[in-house]
């Protein structure tokens, strides 16, 4: 059997919206759904009874995700009810996940059309009752918010492997002796690329913004933040810790979704693919160790591909916490930090979990495209201790 090569011909997503803000009255189904319909559109070649899955991840699905968010895209986006939908999850890494199980069931000609990404609206997250072990207990119930985080652990789990997430960024900081200033200049560097990028249009052709939402651009980016002011915050985990608001991803709500096709699907869209996945690696690592995840993963997934850091014209990294993307990056000598996240990253972004693995995935595909050739990577650390890696070319 052959394997087949995957294109991306298109890659979307919403502008990001901050926690409790401009998207906040959205569902998650509709983000999602939203995302679908715009990829449709800006196909109109493609018969969309042709698409022979949708798959999308989600971190949550507790709430209005319900379950299987992206069948629900594909019905409210109005697909034809013959195309199917499956929702993934792989917690931050669910959107690229999405992506890498769409291109694997294409390269195995399984699928010639599908569409892939992710959605999280961490606003309408719900709070969630656990069901008592008998009926009518006579005190009261804990809710849990599913926003974030460990939630109803089990007991069996190390303690020290359920530290909150901002606890495993201050031990990532330890460890590699990462200051609160270093913290915070890559912070402010994140702002100043997204709030460039925007400015100069390089997002113009990738965010489709949320029909009666007055929002058009990401909403958490901080152009005028200065190294002054995020030296006043506040370390969040720990008193005399390093890590802060200003210096980790915010909670978001957005959806991206990208069109993966082969050689047939190609043909029948009439457009020039923006780039071609060539391969992806997942890993596992120490859970309060997770954003260390993407080390090995990285290396495992540009080795398969016959590539080295001197070759990438770009590198999406998942900014969950600048302490961990500084440890990370540490880990890569070879790597030069001037492709890394050339066009912002989650801290300024945002980091709508679900959603996140799509963003990065399209946003490296755009960038191919507008560079012409060149090897581009999406890497982001994942929860309770992964890291997921992919690799595009054009």
């Amino acid at each position: 059997m052959s394997i087949r090569d995957v294109y991306i011909v298109d890659a979307v997503r919403t502008p990001i919206g901050k926690f409790a803000g401009a998207l906040a009255s959205v569902r998650p189904d509709d983000l999602a759904a939203h995302v679908v319909r715009a990829l449709v559109d800006r196909t109109p070649a493609l018969d969309p009874s042709r698409i022979d899955d949708v798959v999308f991840g989600d971190a949550n699905g507790a709430g209005e995700d319900n379950r299987d968010v992206a069948r629900m895209a594909v019905l409210l986006a109005g697909l034809p009810v013959s195309v199917p939908g499956v929702t993934v999850n792989r917690l931050c890494g669910s959107g690229l996940e999405a992506v890498i199980q769409a291109a694997r069931a294409i390269a195995l000609g399984d699928a010639s059309v599908a569409i892939a990404g992710g959605v999280e609206s961490m606003s309408r997250a719900p709070w969630v009752l656990q069901k008592p072990e008998r009926a009518f207990p006579a005190g009261h119930q804990q809710l849990h918010s599913t926003t974030l985080g460990w939630r109803m652990t089990n007991p069996r789990m190390p303690a020290e492997w359920t530290v909150a997430l901002g606890e495993g960024a201050e031990l990532i900081a330890d460890k590699y002796g990462i200051t609160r200033e270093q913290q915070d200049a890559f912070a402010l560097e994140s702002h100043r690329n997204a709030a460039a990028a925007w400015a100069a249009g390089l997002y113009d052709g990738e965010v489709v913004p949320y029909d009666g939402v007055d929002l058009a651009t990401d909403e958490c980016i901080r152009a005028s933040s200065t190294m002054e002011a995020l030296a006043k915050l506040k370390p969040v985990f720990r008193g005399s810790g390093t890590v802060t608001a200003g210096n980790a991803s915010p909670l978001n709500d957005g959806a991206a979704a990208l069109l993966l096709v082969d050689e047939e699907g190609l043909r029948e869209t009439g457009r020039e693919p923006l780039a071609r996945i060539r391969t992806s690696a997942v890993t596992g690592i120490e859970p309060q160790h997770f954003g260390l995840g993407p080390v090995e993963a990285v290396r495992r997934a540009l080795a398969k591909a016959g590539r080295s850091f001197p070759d990438l014209v770009t590198f999406e990294l998942n900014e969950a916490f600048a302490a961990q993307s500084l440890g990370c990056l540490s880990e890569w000598p070879d790597l030069d930090p001037a492709v890394v996240n050339p066009r912002g990253g989650a801290i300024a972004i945002g980091h709508p979990l679900g959603a996140s693995g799509a963003r990065l995935a399209g946003s490296v595909a755009h960038q191919l495209a507008a560079a012409g050739s060149g090897t581009g990577l999406a890497a982001l650390c994942i929860g309770v201790g992964q890291g997921l890696a992919l690799v595009l070319e054009r």
